[in-house]
C-alpha cells in the first residue's frame, strides 16, 4: 500500500478544536508552538481534540459543560476561563452555551464537585448494568478490547484483493442496523470527506467509507485508470465485505463510479445518491482533463491546487473557512501524482448518460446550485434519464456541497433513506 503523508488524528483533530475554541485562538496556539512544546501540542490535538471530542456519543455542547464542570472542580483556572470564553463566544454557534446555561453548569457544579477514580466509577457502574441490564435491554458481555474503535472513525481495514483500498467501517449504534451505507468521495479527498454524515448516518446503519484507488492509503497502481476498473474495485469491496445491497453515497467521481456500478452490477446496489457529479463530460471539457493530466505530470498537483480549490468551493466558503478549504488543499496536494494522474482520467472519459436508463435502483440526485464543476444542468440530465429519480438543488452550495452545507446535504439523504423505508 501507498504511504499517506496526512495524519488524519492531527487532521480531525485540529477541524474540533477549531469547532469548538475557533480559528483565531487555534491560530494563536498554532503560531506559538516552539521547539519545547510542539510535541505537547501534536499530542493533545490527536488525543484530546481527536479521541475524545471527535466521538459522536455526546454532542459537543454536553462535552463543553463536563469540561467547564472538571475544570472548576480541579481549580484549573486558566483552562476553565479559556471554555467560558470559548463556551459563550467562540467555535461552531450550536456548540456554545448561553449566559444561562453557563450560570447552570457552575451552579451545579459547586454542589458535586469532585471527581471518582475512573476504575472505581467503571466498577459500579458495571454493577449496576448486570442488575438492571434486563430491564432496559442492556447486556454485559466478554468483548475483545483490541478489536475495540473510535465510534467517530470506525474499524479501519484494507481490502485483500488487489488493488488494496483502505475504508473504515462503522456499525450502527443504535441496535441493529437498518441497512449498509457506503460513501465515496471525490477525486483528490479521501474518506475523511465524510466523517461528519457518516457519523450521523451510523446512528441506525454500517456505513462504509473507502478511499478510491490512488487516493488516501489505498493502493496507486501507475497507470491510467477507467471509470469501469473504479466501479470493478467498488464492487469487490461490497462482495468482500458481504455487505450488498447497499445503499450508495457518490460525490463527484463517487457519484460516476456509483453510476457505473448500479449499471454493471444492479444486484449489490439498493439506492443510489448522486451528488455533484456527472454522466459526461462535452469534448472541450474532455481536453481540459486531459491537459490537466499534463499539467500535474510536469509540474506536480500544486501547480492546479488553487484552481481546484475555486472549483470546489465558492468565494464566500474560501474566505469564511479558509482553515476548511487550507485542509482540503493539503489532501490534495498530497495525494499520490500517479493515482490523481489515474482518476484524472477515468473522470475525464466518463461517459454513462445514454446507459443511465438501465438504473435499477431508486435514485437521488444532489446539485449545487452554485457549482461550476458540475452544473446543475448535468444533474438534470441524469435526473431525467434515471427512471423514478429525484433531483435536489442546494441553495450555497458550489462542488464540495457536503463540505458546504453539510445539514442541508444530511436532511436530503435522510429523506431518501426514510423513503427507501
Amino acid at each position: 500500500m501507498s504511504t499517506d503523508p496526512i495524519n488524519h488524528d492531527l487532521e480531525r483533530g485540529l477541524k474540533n478544536r477549531r469547532e469548538i475554541l475557533g480559528d483565531a485562538w487555534v491560530d494563536r496556539s498554532l503560531s506559538n508552538a516552539n521547539n519545547f512544546n510542539a510535541e505537547f501540542q501534536h499530542l493533545i490535538t490527536r488525543f484530546a481534540w481527536n479521541e475524545i471530542w471527535g466521538r459522536p456519543g455526546l454532542e459537543k455542547k454536553t462535552r463543553r459543560a463536563m469540561v467547564l464542570a472538571i475544570t472548576m472542580a480541579l481549580g484549573r483556572w486558566e483552562e476553565f476561563e479559556l471554555h467560558v470564553r470559548a463556551a459563550l463566544q467562540g467555535g461552531a454557534p450550536e456548540t456554545r452555551l448561553t449566559v444561562d446555561e453557563l450560570k447552570e453548569v457552575l451552579i451545579q457544579t459547586a454542589i458535586y464537585a469532585g471527581v471518582p477514580a475512573a476504575n472505581t466509577g467503571f466498577t459500579h457502574a458495571m454493577a449496576i448494568l448486570r442488575e438492571i441490564g434486563p430491564d432496559i435491554g442492556y447486556t454485559l458481555e466478554p468483548a475483545d478490547m483490541t478489536a475495540a474503535a473510535h465510534p467517530g472513525i470506525g474499524q479501519e481495514r484494507a481490502t485483500r484483493s488487489k488493488p488494496a483500498l483502505h475504508y473504515t467501517l462503522r456499525k450502527a449504534r443504535n441496535g441493529a442496523p437498518r441497512r449498509t451505507i457506503v460513501l465515496s468521495h471525490a477525486l483528490g479527498c479521501d474518506l475523511s470527506m465524510w466523517d461528519t454524515l457518516a457519523n450521523e448516518l451510523a446512528a441506525e446503519n454500517d456505513v462504509v467509507a473507502y478511499d478510491h484507488r490512488g487516493h488516501g492509503r489505498s493502493d496507486a497502481p501507475a497507470s491510467l485508470y477507467t471509470m469501469q476498473e473504479l466501479a470493478e474495485d467498488a464492487a469487490r469491496l461490497v462482495r468482500e465485505l458481504d455487505c450488498g445491497p447497499v445503499v450508495w453515497i457518490g460525490l463527484s467521481m463517487g457519484g460516476m463510479v456509483g453510476q457505473e456500478l448500479a449499471i454493471r452490477h444492479p444486484e449489490l446496489v439498493s439506492g443510489l445518491v448522486i451528488a455533484n457529479s456527472t454522466s459526461a463530460y462535452p469534448d472541450e471539457v474532455r481536453a481540459a482533463w486531459q491537459q490537466r493530466i499534463e499539467t500535474v505530470r510536469s509540474k506536480g498537483i500544486e501547480a492546479i491546487a488553487d484552481a481546484v480549490m475555486e472549483r470546489y468551493f465558492h468565494a464566500d466558503f474560501r474566505q469564511n473557512q479558509a482553515a476548511a478549504v487550507a485542509s482540503f488543499r493539503k489532501r490534495l496536494v498530497s495525494t499520490d501524482a500517479e493515482g490523481y494522474v489515474g482518476c484524472c482520467n477515468a473522470v475525464g472519459t466518463v461517459d454513462t448518460t445514454g446507459r443511465l436508463p438501465q438504473v435499477k435502483a431508486p435514485t437521488l440526485v444532489i446539485a449545487g446550485a452554485l457549482d461550476q464543476g458540475a452544473p446543475v444542468s448535468m444533474s438534470e440530465t441524469m435526473a431525467k434519464a434515471i427512471p423514478g429519480a429525484q433531483l435536489v438543488v442546494l441553495e450555497d452550495a458550489s462542488h464540495l456541497a457536503v463540505a458546504e452545507q453539510p445539514k442541508a446535504f444530511e436532511q436530503a439523504v435522510t429523506r431518501f433513506l426514510a423513503d427507501l423505508g
